[in-house]
C-alpha cells in the first residue's frame, strides 16, 4: 500500500548527521552510477528512512543529486501525493507483530509494472524490509532480480541477518551509525524541548532521534522512573506481586512494552558501570547515578550480569508473537531467581 505520510522538508541538509552517506548517494546521483536497489541498514530512529524519502525525491526531480522544491515532481513528494513513489510499510493485526506480507509485495508488483506517470520512472520504499516473511522476501526476490522498466528499490532495514541473503547480495548496502548526544540535544531544543530536558533525554535515546523524540513526546521519562521502581522493588517481590505486575505491563502497547524494557536493559548496564567506577562518565542515566548507586548493595556484580541477559533475551523475545503476560511471567520470574 501507499502510506500516508507527510515531509514538510525535503532537502539533503534537513536531515540530522550522515553526511558521508549523504554525500555517497549524491555523488552516485549525479554521476549516474546509483545502482536500481540499495538497501539502508542502521538502528531504529537514525533517520534511514528520511534519508530515502529525500533521496527519492531526489531521484524524481532530476534535478542532478537534489530536490529543488520547487518543480512539479517535488511538489508531489512533499504532499505525499506523487504517483511514481511507493512506499511500504509492516502491517499490524491485532497484537501480532509488524510484518509485510506477500500480498503487500504483490500489490506493488502490480503498481511499478504500470508505465510511470509523471517523472519517468518511479521509486519504491520499503520501510524494515527486515520483517518480511519468507513468501514476501522471495517475491520481492524476483522483482529485484528482474525490475521492470526504470524503477529504484531503497530498502530499509535494521537487521540485516534477517533478509534473504539473495536479496542483501542485490542491493548496494549504506550503512547507518548512530547519532552523537551533541546532535540529539540539538534537535530537541529545535523543537522547542528546554535545554536540560534535552540533554536528559539525549543521553537516554542511545543515539535514535526517533527514541528522544518518544520520550520528550509520550512520557518516556515517566517510564524510565517506573522502571527504576520495579528494579528498586523487586527484592522483596512475592508470588502476587509478580502475577499482578506482569499483569499491568501484559496491558501496554507491545512498543511501549519494549521501551520500558529498554530502561530496564539500560539501567542494569549503568550499574554494572558504577561497580567499575562509581563516576563513570559513560552512564545512560546520569542524572540517576545517586539513587543507582543505592541500589547497588542489593544487587551482586554476578546478578546483573545475568539479569542484563534475560533482559536482552526477552527484548528479542518481544519481536515474535507471543502470549505478553506468560512472558512477563517467566521473565520476572527468571530475573527474581538470578543469582
Amino acid at each position: 500500500m501507499i502510506s500516508e505520510w507527510s515531509v514538510v522538508d525535503l532537502r539533503w541538509d534537513s536531515l540530522t548527521g550522515h553526511r558521508e552517506q549523504i554525500k555517497e548517494l549524491t555523488v552516485q546521483l549525479q554521476e549516474g552510477r546509483l545502482p536500481h536497489a540499495l538497501l539502508f541498514l542502521g538502528e531504529a530512529g537514525i533517520g534511514k528512512k528520511l534519508c530515502g524519502q529525500i533521496l527519492a525525491a531526489a531521484i524524481l526531480c532530476g534535478h542532478e543529486h537534489a530536490p529543488c522544491g520547487v518543480c512539479d515532481n517535488c511538489r508531489a513528494m512533499m504532499a505525499g501525493t506523487h504517483p511514481d513513489y511507493y512506499e511500504l510499510l509492516p502491517e499490524v493485526r491485532g497484537k501480532s507483530t509488524r510484518i509485510i506480507r506477500i500480498e503487500a509485495i504483490r500489490e506493488m508488483q502490480t503498481v511499478v509494472s504500470r508505465s510511470a506517470v509523471q517523472a519517468g520512472r518511479r521509486v519504491v520504499l520499503i520501510d524494515d524490509a527486515d520483517t518480511m516473511n519468507e513468501p514476501a522476501a522471495n517475491s520481492l526476490l524476483k522483482t529485484l532480480e528482474e525490475p521492470e522498466g526504470q524503477v529504484t528499490f531503497i530498502l530499509i532495514a535494521q537487521n540485516r541477518s534477517r533478509l534473504l541473503s539473495t536479496i542483501v547480495s542485490r542491493c548496494m548496502p549504506v550503512s547507518f551509525g548512530m547519532l552523537s548526544p551533541e546532535e540529539l540535544q540539538g534537535e530537541l531544543i529545535k523543537r522547542q524541548i528546554p535545554a536540560a530536558e534535552a540533554e536528559k533525554i539525549a543521553c537516554l535515546a542511545d543515539g535514535s532521534l526517533g527514541k528522544a523524540l518518544s520520550l520528550s513526546q509520550h512520557g518516556g521519562l515517566e517510564l524510565r522512573e517506573d522502571a527504576v521502581n520495579f528494579l528498586a522493588g523487586l527484592p522483596e517481590f512475592t508470588m502476587n506481586k509478580l502475577w499482578t505486575e506482569a499483569a499491568a505491563k501484559s496491558e501496554m502497547e507491545r512498543e511501549r512494552l519494549s521501551e520500558w524494557v529498554l530502561y530496564i536493559n539500560m539501567l542494569l548496564r549503568d550499574m554494572l558501570l558504577l561497580y567499575e567506577d562509581g563516576a563513570s562518565p559513560l552512564l545512560y542515566n546520569h542524572d540517576l547515578r545517586g539513587k543507582l548507586g543505592e541500589l547497588l548493595p542489593r544487587f551482586s556484580k554476578g546478578r546483573l550480569f545475568a539479569m542484563l541477559t534475560e533482559t536482552r533475551t526477552f527484548s528479542q523475545r518481544l519481536q515474535a508473537n507471543v502470549n505478553l503476560r506468560l512472558q512477563l511471567e517467566g521473565y520476572f520470574i527468571r530475573l527474581m531467581d538470578c543469582r
